[in-house]
């Protein structure tokens, strides 16, 4: 049998390897357009900085090293231009000439391009730059051996968020724009808060709800919407990727959402024999079951490697991704699996949120940090959305936990009933992802009624009185400003139930909800009528800092 794969790296190079190792007398040939079939694209940003110090460490395979291990025809600076569906042939473009070569079965996996907006005076501008590939890490370190002073990232995202944080390490000054209303948009408003701060703490300028309009003198100012003009000597466009889907399209391959190539649960196409993987086919969204496009090096490993067995004969199927991703911002590290909260509000799903704060590691053992974890589930069934994390250690850990939870389809009940290994430099006897469990218990058992963040101000006008259980000395450092306060320390709870007025309702809070948990127990067994507001003070202040007075 003779295989044919278009395109390298996480898709086809794991077909390609895979297929060697079950078809040892199977024809495996790879043609790549580029100059380089196997290498790191998730590691770029980091030699922008000298993070990463060897551009060679970047470079995973050579096509040397594929043909002596794996006996791999592998052939880069060959571009398919064309797929013939009928005849099983492919047209190869190389050096100036072109040629036809016959495939049995034929494997694209040509992945993402970066999303290039139509803007003003873009084509004239001689620094702007995207960064997918090598040959794009090429031409931004060139531009940065000029030493410019000013850089601008277009785009707020996963690879954005990298890049700005490298292209600072390196001492550039640097501004972010984000189209949306936040930095990194798959995470919801109150998390991206804490990466948002991050980036300021460090010196990075951020603009949101704004987009570039127009570039003038060749590149080197950006105008926003408002007409803001930005300086810059470098810029950087992330706004986003889209399938590499032409030659698909040309040989009659058909397509979905957002030119998705469309494959069935064994990754083919609508045209017979020819499969896809990677980052340019739709995929079905596990948790709801949609169509969506998930461009991550994870799933596409994993559908090269299933691909390769399904052409071999196993039995495998595509059962969709759930997305999960995390990022490092400097100090900060953010992380989310599955649906955010928009998602379940645009799409009107039933849901609840809950937010718990904690440690990586034992509080009492050197060097604890914090971290803020939040849960999406179906009230009723308790069957888990998804999740998001932020703090400087240990969110990898608990988001991978939750996103095996969901690929699992265990629910929050089950949460509290997972088992980790605990020591006090490694976690808590507690982990926090047995606190989320427990507190999204009391939420779908009824101990307990959560209002969120953005729902305070609606809460406290419709005539409800605002309950600060803190102590006194962290009221006078800092408080909602909210009409109607009481501020009763909790410990003094109990003997003060006199002075709350049953027939009022309530919003209890403390600094990160599981005081006001405590007061909300307390306070519903005496007959109050009471809501805790969910992830407390230091959420609020996180995510809305002008609501806090001092």
């Amino acid at each position: 049998m003779k295989i044919i794969i278009i395109g390298g790296v996480a898709g086809g190079m794991s077909a390609a390897t895979r297929l060697r190792r079950l078809m040892e007398d199977a024809e495996i040939v790879i043609f790549e357009k580029g100059p380089f079939v196997s290498f790191a694209n998730c590691g770029l940003p980091y030699y922008i900085s000298g993070e990463i110090a060897e551009r060679d460490a970047l470079l995973v395979q050579t096509p040397e090293s594929l043909k002596a291990r794996f006996n791999l025809d592998v052939r880069p600076f060959h571009e398919v231009v064309k797929i013939s569906p009928e005849e099983h042939m492919v047209t190869v473009a190389h050096e100036g000439s072109e040629f036809t070569e016959h495939y049995d079965k034929l494997i694209l996996s040509p992945g993402a391009k970066p999303f290039i907006p139509e803007v003003e005076g873009l084509s004239e501008a001689n620094n702007v730059f995207t960064l997918r590939n090598v040959p794009d890490l090429d031409q931004i370190m060139l531009a940065l051996d000029e030493e410019p002073q000013e850089a601008v990232v277009i785009g707020a995202g996963f690879i954005g968020l990298e890049t700005a944080e490298n292209l600072r390490k390196r001492g550039l000054n640097v501004t972010i724009v984000e189209k949306a209303p936040h930095v990194l948009p798959p995470l919801d408003e109150e998390m991206a808060a804490f990466v948002q701060a991050e980036l300021a703490d460090k010196g990075v300028k951020v603009i949101t709800s704004q987009s570039a309009t127009r570039f003038e003198e060749k590149g080197k100012v950006i105008v926003l919407e408002d007409g803001q003009k930005l300086a810059s000597d470098v810029t950087i466009l992330s706004v986003g990727v889209q399938p590499e889907n032409s030659l698909a399209k040309a040989a009659g391959i058909e397509v979905g959402l957002r030119g998705g190539i469309l494959v069935d649960e064994h990754y083919e196409t609508s045209q017979k024999d020819i499969f896809a993987v990677g980052d340019a086919i739709l995929v079905k969204q596990e948790i709801t079951g949609d169509d969506a496009l998930i461009a991550l090096a994870s799933p596409a490993n994993r559908q090269g490697r299933q691909v390769a067995d399904v052409l071999a004969g196993l039995e495998r199927k595509n059962k969709g991704s759930i997305g999960t991703a995390i990022v490092r911002v400097f100090d900060m590290t953010a992380a989310s699996t599955g649906l955010n909260e928009r998602f379940l509000q645009q799409n009107h799903l039933p849901y609840q949120a809950i937010h718990v704060s904690g440690k990586d590691h034992a509080g009492y053992y050197p060097g604890a940090t914090d971290l803020t974890l939040k849960l999406l589930f179906e009230p009723k069934t308790g069957k888990i959305y998804g999740a998001q994390g932020v703090g400087k250690k240990g969110v990898d850990k608990r988001i991978d936990i939750l996103a095996t939870a969901i690929k699992g389809n265990l629910t929050i009940f089950d949460l509290p009933e997972l088992e980790f290994t605990y020591a006090p430099p490694f976690g808590s006897a507690k982990d926090p992802v047995n606190m989320l469990g427990y507190a999204a218990l009391n939420l779908a058992e009824g101990l307990s009624e959560n209002i969120q963040w953005y729902q305070l101000e609606d809460e406290l006008a419709s005539g409800k009185v605002f309950l600060d259980v803190r102590t006194l000395n962290e009221f006078k450092q800092g408080r909602l400003k909210a009409d109607k306060t009481v501020h009763i320390p909790l410990n003094e709870l109990r003997e003060r139930l006199a002075e709350l007025d049953k027939g009022a309702e309530y919003i209890v809070s403390c600094h990160s909800g599981l005081r006001s948990y405590i007061a909300e127990r307390i306070l519903k067994q005496a007959g109050f009528a009471v809501k805790n507001l969910d992830g407390a003070y230091a959420l609020y202040k996180m995510v809305k800092p002008e609501g806090v007075e001092k």
